[in-house]
C-alpha cells in the first residue's frame, strides 16, 4: 500500500543569515532541529522553494545539482556554503509523470541547481547532506488553487518515505523586519499569524472550508501587509494540497523579531 509523503511548511529566514550565526534566527534553528528530532528521517526530499518560479511546474532532474547563491550583499563565506546532497532523477520523473497524468503540464530541468530556500534549512536539519533531493518550482501566476492542486497530485507518489518541504516564510514583509517594532506592526503581524495558525490547525472546520480559506487568503487580517507578494506563502498551499487535512503539529516562533510559524503533516 502506498503511503503519501509527510509534509512540512517551514519558514526559512533571511537569506544565508541562519548559517552565519545571526541572533535573529536562533529560534528558527532551534525549531528546525526540534522538528528533525521528532519526525522520521526521510529517504528522499522534495523541496518547493519560494525562490523558484517558472511558467510551468518544473522539477530538477540532475544527478548532482550545484548550489545557487541567490542573494547578494552578504559576507564572502556565504558564497562558499556547501551542501553536496545528490539529486534523484527517478523521483523527478515520477513527479513529472504524476503532474502530466493530472493534466498539469510540467517539465524537467537537468541543469538547474538548488537555491537557498533549499540548502539553508536543510543544512540545519540534515547537515550530512546524505538525503537525495529534488526541487519543484512554483508556477509564476502564483494561483493558490493551482498550487493546492499540485500538492494533491503528489498524494499518489509511489516513492517510499518521502518528505515534501514547502520552504517559505509565514511573514514576508521584508521592509518591516528592519523597521521600528511598533504596536501597529506587531498587531498586523500577529493577527495574520493567528489566522494562519487557525486555518491550518483547528479541527472544527471541514476541509472544503479550509481549502476556501487558503484560496482566499488575501481576505485574512492584514494579509497583503504580511505578504506584499505571495511566493513565500504558496509552498504552504502545496503542502496542504498533499495532506488534505489540518496539520499534525504547528510551531510558533520569532524570526528577526517577527512572529512566524511552521506546520507539519505526518504521512
Amino acid at each position: 500500500m502506498k503511503i503519501k509523503p509527510q509534509a512540512l511548511y517551514l519558514s526559512h529566514g533571511g537569506g544565508p543569515l541562519p548559517l552565519l550565526g545571526d541572533e535573529g534566527h536562533t529560534q528558527m534553528i532551534a525549531c528546525l532541529q526540534k522538528i528533525t528530532a521528532k519526525i522520521k528521517k526521510p529517504s528522499s526530499i522534495i523541496i518547493v522553494s519560494a525562490h523558484w518560479e517558472e511558467n510551468l511546474p518544473t522539477i530538477t532532474s540532475g544527478a548532482n545539482p550545484a548550489l545557487i547563491y541567490d542573494y547578494y550583499g552578504f559576507p564572502e563565506e556565504s558564497y562558499n556554503i556547501s551542501y553536496p546532497c545528490p539529486g534523484e532523477p527517478l523521483l523527478a520523473d515520477k513527479i513529472h509523470n504524476l503532474l502530466e497524468n493530472a493534466n498539469i503540464a510540467s517539465k524537467l530541468d537537468d541543469q538547474r541547481g538548488f537555491d537557498h530556500g533549499m540548502f539553508v534549512p536543510l543544512k540545519i536539519m540534515y547537515p550530512n547532506a546524505d538525503i537525495p533531493c529534488v526541487q519543484l518550482s512554483l508556477v509564476n501566476h502564483l494561483d493558490p488553487a493551482e498550487h493546492i492542486k499540485i500538492g494533491q497530485t503528489l498524494r499518489d507518489l509511489d516513492h517510499e518515505n518521502t518528505l515534501l518541504i514547502g520552504s517559505g516564510l509565514s511573514f514576508h514583509n521584508m521592509g518591516s523586519f528592519f523597521a521600528p517594532d511598533t504596536s501597529e506592526l506587531k498587531t498586523m503581524n500577529e493577527s495574520f499569524e493567528q489566522w494562519l495558525l487557525n486555518c491550518c490547525s483547528i479541527p472544527d472546520i471541514d476541509e472544503e472550508e479550509r481549502v476556501q480559506k487558503l484560496i482566499q487568503w488575501e481576505k485574512a487580517p492584514f494579509a497583503r501587509f504580511c505578504h506584499p507578494t505571495e511566493e513565500h506563502l504558496m509552498p504552504l498551499h502545496v503542502c496542504y494540497g498533499l495532506a488534505g487535512t489540518r496539520c499534525t503539529e504547528s510551531f510558533e516562533l520569532r524570526i528577526l523579531n517577527k512572529k512566524t510559524s511552521m506546520y507539519y503533516w505526518a504521512a
